[in-house]
């Protein structure tokens, strides 16, 4: 047995995180001068755990997810699989590795070939790795698979085209040949973003079950904690600005009790249907909307030209650490540090 196929599931004691990535920077060299849009980032995911990677556009999300998935190697740092750095392991195990870590893509119309029916997408992998012997073998298991997704019966999705679907059906054809080469990890990167509400609802129940059933771990990338809260309340989150984690910890602690200053602006920003609810959230106004450029980061913390907390002289100084602020929730923030996160707030006790 290769050192990749102990995964922490071979011994009940095991404790190895099932993804890590410690100490990984992206940077990438352009016109206007190197671009870090990764800085030095640690994250882990356990068996059948859910992470939530969450920011707005251009905090560097999806590029770490590519390092996760071995799609980019990073200019500094490790990522490692079931312990063994990913970029160390021969060609046997890397493979193994790659299989293990399946991709749902944003666009699902863009990440499946047209010209290959849903029955040549999904029996593919099934042909090409060997997971079953045969056409008809893998005819069945492509079956079962849009079965575990919802798309029933099979028969009727097995003959057609991704342009005779929906959306929503193309994103669950997706998740079934994810599914294929039985994963440990799925990274979703903003994978309901382009589904209207209600079909993104089903998918993410969808995405829940499978969780559950199969007992997968998720890297689970979205701009929106409303999505992050739906999805991983039972998880983890990691709140991301500029290539940097700017908050990490358990989701209820991060939702019901944010204590970085980028993280309630998120929360503030999650539309409330209820005015007398909004009037209770503590809203508290940005410096700027404007995101700062990665080719021009200010210096010190990069949120404090937007921050509300921001103080001349010490936000504007060195870079923030990421620090333990409450028992299990870090925060980057010099004041957050010094002042400690305050309250939580009594209309969202911390579950």
């Amino acid at each position: 047995m290769s050192a990749l196929e102990k995964t922490p599931e071979t011994t009940a004691e095991s404790r190895t995180p099932l993804m890590t990535l410690a100490g990984v920077s992206q940077v990438f060299d352009t016109k206007a001068g190197p671009i870090r849009a990764v800085d030095n980032i640690d994250l882990s995911v356990n068996p059948g755990e859910v992470l939530c990677l969450v920011g707005e556009s251009g905090s560097g999300k999806t590029t770490a997810a590519r390092m996760a998935a071995g799609l980019a190697r990073p200019t500094d740092g490790k990522v490692e699989f079931a312990g063994n750095d990913i970029w160390s392991m021969n060609r046997s195990d890397f493979g193994r590795f790659r299989r293990g870590v399946q991709y749902v893509h944003q666009d699902p119309y863009a990440s499946l070939n047209p010209t290959r029916t849903i029955l040549q997408t999904i029996t593919a992998p099934l042909l090409k790795h060997r997971v079953v012997k045969g056409n008809k073998a893998a005819a069945d298991k492509a079956a079962e698979l849009l079965t575990k997704v919802d798309l029933t019966p099979p028969e009727n999705y097995l003959p057609k085209f991704p342009h005779q679907l929906s959306g929503g059906q193309r994103q669950r054809v997706s998740v079934a040949r994810a599914l294929t080469l039985d994963p440990k990890l799925i990274i979703a990167d903003e994978s309901t973003s382009m589904l209207d509400v209600s079909i993104r609802i089903s998918v993410l129940a969808m995405l829940g079950r499978l969780r559950d059933d199969l007992g997968v771990g998720f890297l689970f990338i979205t701009h929106d904690l409303a999505i992050a809260k739906y999805f991983g309340w039972n998880g983890k989150t990691a709140v991301m600005y500029l290539g940097r984690i700017v908050e990490f910890g358990p989701t209820p602690k991060i939702i019901n009790a944010p204590t970085h200053p980028y993280t309630r602006a998120l929360i503030d920003a999650i539309p409330e249907p209820d005015p007398d609810l909004t009037k209770t959230k503590g809203r508290e106004s940005l410096r700027s909307l404007e995101i700062p450029s990665l080719a021009h980061l200010p210096s010190g913390c990069s949120f404090h030209p937007r921050c509300p907390l921001f103080e001349d002289g010490l936000c504007d100084g060195e870079v923030p650490q990421l620090v333990e602020i409450r028992p299990g929730q870090s925060a980057a923030c010099h004041v957050v540090a010094r002042d400690g996160a305050g309250e939580v707030r009594p209309d969202e006790p911390v579950a």
